[in-house]
């Protein structure tokens, strides 16, 4: 039997958007993510998040260092009682136009066949347009957080939902 999952991006959606963060120190998980990951999971989702993380190829931080912060992101949700059940990211920088960094499909591909995934039971939630657009292109329900300033999105790109934030996205998975 496939599984259903939710694919969330991190920066802008799990936790704020830091420059390149290079440091545990400066990643910092949005109020209620931990909630929302924690209510999917116990609504049978598989919780995978899927990142750009060009910051090592432009050599502002390592992979060890990606590690780190990747552990105090799962070490804080589980002081809430959250799990993931996977994170892959890509570490290469947009002018090597790999396949695997969004909204090229290598890295959620692999994951929901590690995963034994069914995509069209599934969501990708991000806050930027190669978010919708990766969700889209392997056949996911896609939802968008963005704050109502943002700027309009650009025509092809169509979310199924547009929320706020991590808890509205789990509401509308659970709808």
């Amino acid at each position: 039997m496939s599984n259903r999952a939710v694919f969330l991006d991190r920066d802008g959606t799990m936790a704020k958007d830091v420059h390149y963060c290079s440091h545990p120190d400066d990643f910092h998980l949005f109020p209620g993510t931990a909630e929302a990951v924690r209510t999917l999971t116990e609504h049978g989702f598989k919780v995978i998040v899927i990142t750009n993380q060009s910051g090592i190829a432009r050599g502002y931080f390592s992979h060890e260092v990606l590690g780190e912060i990747h552990k105090k992101l799962e070490t804080e949700l589980a002081r809430e009682g959250a799990q993931l059940e996977a994170i892959y990211y890509c570490p290469h920088h947009p002018n090597e136009k790999c396949d695997c960094r969004k909204p090229g499909t290598k890295l959620i591909l692999q994951a929901a066949e590690e995963h034994d995934i069914d995509l069209a039971q599934s969501f990708m939630v991000g806050d930027l347009p190669m978010d919708i657009q990766l969700g889209k292109a392997v056949g996911c329900r896609t939802i968008l957080i963005r704050d109502t300033s943002s700027t309009t999105l650009p025509d092809d790109v169509v979310p199924d939902v547009k929320v706020s934030d991590m808890l509205e996205a789990a509401q509308a998975i659970l709808g």
